[in-house]
């Protein structure tokens, strides 16, 4: 069976609510489960789904993300940025592009599971035009084969196209860094599955940038990171606003 079908099961079962049967999606079952217990843990939601993935480490950021919207709510149609700490980290990113109207739903450390996972909370509710996924280095840190990481990626896009399908998803490519120099091969690989994916795929394209930060030795430059070697720098990121640009709407 199905993991998220059968999260959705349990949520039935302990709502007993016809509706819930209806929605049919693991964010419903949550939810009932919440409403009737108080708390659905990620101990329970490990259990239900075979998986040891913590997404709520990531509550509270997401929460956070929320609380802006209750408090300002954002525009239809915007521009969503979503990820890991490429994409948590660009401040500029309003400044970047000020004729878009852009959205930071970042949070470092992410993987790609995590933006679908939470796509019902930071990707849905703006109903936007377009959505820039930046992940999948942490993956493959992590330990995930090239092959899963594309599949993810692949979830990704079919999770956000069931309920936007108008919505243009663009893949900003994984480039290398200095502190993870070992994997940038692996990298590559994903980069060359999404990139076929996308020519394949409608409403689905891709942002080479793989190479922005190399130097005339093919090794990332240092002065485009920051201390930690693993992270852009304003640098850095000028680079990469210049290869994002051309993707925007005119």
């Amino acid at each position: 069976m199905n993991p998220r079908y059968f999260i959705f099961l349990i949520g039935l079962v302990l709502a007993s609510t016809p509706q819930a049967f209806a929605e049919g999606d693991v964010s419903a079952a949550q939810s009932l489960s919440v409403a009737k217990h108080g708390v659905f843990t990620q101990e329970t939601e490990n259990k239900l789904t075979g998986t040891g993935h913590n997404f709520a480490k990531w509550e509270k950021e997401i929460a956070a993300y929320e609380r802006m919207d209750q408090t300002n709510p954002p525009p239809k149609n915007a521009l969503v940025f979503i990820g890991s700490s490429t994409i948590r980290r660009w401040t500029t990113l309003a400044q970047d592009f000020p004729t878009q109207l852009v959205m930071n739903r970042g949070f470092g450390g992410s993987e790609i599971v995590d933006s679908t996972h939470f796509a019902g909370r930071i990707v849905f509710p703006y109903q936007s035009r377009m959505v820039f996924l930046r992940a999948g280095g942490n993956d493959l840190w992590a330990g995930k084969p090239v092959e899963q990481v594309f599949a993810d990626f692949k979830e990704f896009v079919a999770t956000v196209h069931a309920k936007l399908p108008e919505t243009e998803i663009v893949f900003i490519a994984l480039s290398p860094s200095l502190a993870r120099w070992e994997q940038h091969d692996k990298e590559k690989a994903v980069n060359t599955l999404v990139e076929e994916f996308t020519k394949q795929t409608p409403h689905l394209k891709y942002i080479e940038d793989y190479d922005i930060p190399l130097g005339a030795d093919g090794k990332p430059r240092a002065e485009l990171f920051v201390a930690d070697k693993l992270h852009f720098n304003a640098d850095g990121y000028k680079l990469l606003t210049e290869r994002v640009r051309p993707y925007l709407p005119k």
